[in-house]
């Protein structure tokens, strides 16, 4: 039997951190995952987390798992599919450590992916993207560092972790305002920065004071500002936007939200994938080709190349409303006298059902 514990830990410090450079956020979601996984194997084979073995984890026990997250966690299909991504990534490491389990480790290696819905990208228009904006106060410290976030988070669709991980030497701000992002999968991206958010990081950076991290935005500690913190801060603004923005009510506003925000503004500026997939920093247009489907103006120009069918003139005549009343009435279901004379029919009349027009 070979214990996992030793293996999962040189999974998630080296291969992932070392070899692979994944984010703190990927660390995060596949340490989550396995903690999960482990602990539903320990109660199903009531053994402590530490003792379970690499054998124990065999397609039967992992299919169990996944029904269970659904089931019993209420977790979508796609949160599903993450958990299942992070066990075929690990089993996919360990194929070279331990080649005795390499049958078992095909098997789990062929577990199907779930089918997703495939929904439009949520993003806010400019009116709900200027009333966020509009909800900060740069009067204060705080409202200073706010604002700069969040003009950042629309102009240039950083993610979370590019945000709170931005350092003082990747700002320029002479002679051209711009950042130099150090984006997922170790690549790096360099973007100007609008005049208003260059306008809005330089009040900021004049109240930021010294800090002993190198970190643009901090927490009210003078550490780094953490995701969840930002998280915090937006759903914040949220909340004041909402009074006076009746449309943000119906939205659910993640940090991601506005990183789609700056993405659907660039396509309806360019028309062109290609350049928005160089500015969030994605490695194929495939990823980006999602925003074409939430934009109608995309589809515009198809419209406009098109010679439509022609349409048969005439329009819709409604019938007679007494024709159709009549024709409404069963005649021969009346089950009194009343119905019948309610029906126009007078007493002592026989009706008559079958009569040619």
């Amino acid at each position: 039997m070979t214990l996992i514990a030793t293996h999962i830990s040189a999974f998630l410090r080296d291969h992932l951190v070392i070899q692979r450079g994944a984010s703190d956020n990927t660390c995060d979601t596949y340490a989550i995952s396995f903690q999960l996984l482990f602990e539903f194997a320990a109660t199903q084979l009531n053994l402590a987390p530490s003792r379970l073995s690499l054998e124990q984890i065999d397609t039967t026990l992992i299919a169990a798992f996944l029904e269970h997250l659904e089931v019993a966690r209420g977790n979508s299909p796609s949160t599903r599919n993450v958990r299942l991504a992070a066990i075929k990534s690990f089993f996919r490491f360990v194929e070279y450590r331990v080649p005795s389990a390499l049958e078992q480790i095909r098997r789990v290696l062929a577990i199907p992916f779930k089918k997703t819905d495939a929904k439009l990208v949520p993003h806010l228009n400019r009116e709900e993207a200027q009333n966020l904006l509009d909800a900060v106060d740069p009067s204060t410290r705080d409202g200073a560092r706010d604002r700069a976030m969040l003009h950042l988070s629309l102009a240039a669709g950083l993610r979370v972790s590019e945000l709170i991980g931005l350092r003082m030497q990747d700002i320029t701000l002479q002679p051209t305002p711009s950042i130099l992002i150090h984006g997922k999968g170790r690549r790096e991206r360099a973007l100007p920065l609008p005049k208003e958010t260059a306008a809005a990081l330089r009040a900021w950076l004049a109240v930021r004071s010294e800090v002993a991290v190198p970190e643009v935005f901090v927490n009210a500690k003078g550490g780094q500002l953490s995701r969840w913190g930002f998280a915090h801060i937006l759903k914040k603004y949220v909340r004041i936007a909402n009074k006076k923005c009746v449309s943000l009510q119906k939205k659910r506003v993640s940090p991601h939200v506005l990183r789609h925000t700056c993405a659907m503004t660039v396509l309806q500026a360019t028309h062109d994938i290609r350049k928005v997939a160089l500015w969030l920093g994605h490695s194929s247009t495939k990823t980006t080709e999602a925003y074409t489907r939430t934009d109608p103006t995309e589809k515009l120009g198809a419209i406009e190349s098109m010679t439509p069918w022609a349409l048969k003139k005439g329009r819709f005549r409604p019938p007679d409303k007494l024709i159709a009343f009549l024709k409404g009435i069963n005649l021969c279901g009346a089950n009194t006298m009343a119905d019948l004379c309610s029906g126009g029919i007078q007493t002592g009349e026989v009706p008559i059902t079958n009569r040619s027009p």
